[in-house]
């Protein structure tokens, strides 16, 4: 009788193990729009554009990159909240670099209040010092942010330092110290920019798999030759994925051993800013599926 019962166990075990395996799904990365991409077109434009796109949802830019972050002002955050309903969509939050760090109380609830999980910022402290120095500037700010990640965490909301040129956190040193101080403070983590970094990209993945858990938000963005001039549109679209030199894959295999499952913004800046990355809606959005489609078959 025992042995009868392991048998049916055993058969239904096996039966119920395809079932199983198909529950699994495949790693892959969740976009998010960000939309500077549509420079300062208006969100009754940009927002029926998001799913083509491939993401689910949107994050606002202000000027100068963009004009939706002071549009949804403008209309009012119950209208905007409306129009994200009418077309199925999320909101994942807002780059406040006007703002810097320490001034994000205001934004934060805002934030909270439409859903949101983040708000992209930059660091704060003097960079141009000695290596030791500015270790213990790095230390300074985490210090000073320990509060306004505190009320982040509170309200649901994770600040993303991004690393950035001509910032504290500009190489690659000053990036592995801010997450190894940030390591266990909830509310604050990492808006990883590819595009600021040396164009390596064994470095890359290597910086990736030191964020870990604290990636908050990842640009799939490259240098290609640039964003600060004025150059043909073929030349500047180099910093899109699949227009540059930057092998992806070995980026794409760290942020899937991580298990990052947080937002990817497709990403370049135009010259100057403020406008599309392609003179239309259409064709912005078409180059960003293509920048998509690069990725995912990478991926696959």
């Amino acid at each position: 009788m025992t042995s009868r019962r392991r048998f049916l166990q055993s058969l239904s075990a096996l039966a119920a193990a395809p079932a199983f395996a198909a529950d699994v799904s495949p790693w892959k990365l969740n976009y998010m729009l960000a939309s500077s991409m549509y420079g300062s077109l208006p969100l009754a434009e940009i927002l029926p554009e998001v799913k083509k796109t491939g993401a689910t949802g949107i994050e606002l830019w202000p000027k100068k990159h963009g004009t939706q972050r002071e549009e949804m002002d403008a209309i009012g955050h119950n209208k905007f909240a409306e129009m994200l309903k009418e077309q199925g969509l999320t909101f994942g939050g807002t780059t406040r670099y006007d703002l810097g760090p320490f001034k994000l109380t205001e934004e934060i609830g805002i934030v909270k209040k439409l859903g949101g999980s983040f708000i992209v910022t930059g660091g704060a402290g003097d960079y141009k010092v000695t290596p030791e120095q500015l270790k213990l500037n790095v230390k300074a700010f985490v210090e000073k942010m320990k509060p306004h990640a505190a009320l982040a965490a509170e309200n649901g909301v994770t600040l993303g330092i991004e690393n950035h040129i001509n910032n504290l956190i500009d190489t690659p040193d000053s990036l592995r110290w801010l997450v190894d101080e940030i390591r266990s403070i909830p509310g604050i983590g990492i808006a990883f920019a590819p595009y600021h970094l040396p164009q390596d990209s064994a470095l890359l993945a290597e910086l990736i798999t030191h964020i870990d858990q604290k990636m908050t938000l990842f640009y799939a963005w490259e240098h290609g030759m640039g964003c600060m001039k004025p150059m043909p549109k073929e030349e500047e679209v180099q910093q899109m994925p699949g227009r540059g030199k930057l092998d992806w894959k070995p980026v794409l295999q760290a942020l899937k051993a991580s298990k990052f499952t947080g937002p990817t913004e497709i990403f370049m800046h135009p010259t100057p800013r403020g406008i599309p990355i392609m003179p239309t809606a259409a064709e912005t959005t078409a180059e960003i599926v293509r920048a998509k489609q690069h990725l995912d078959g990478l991926i696959r």
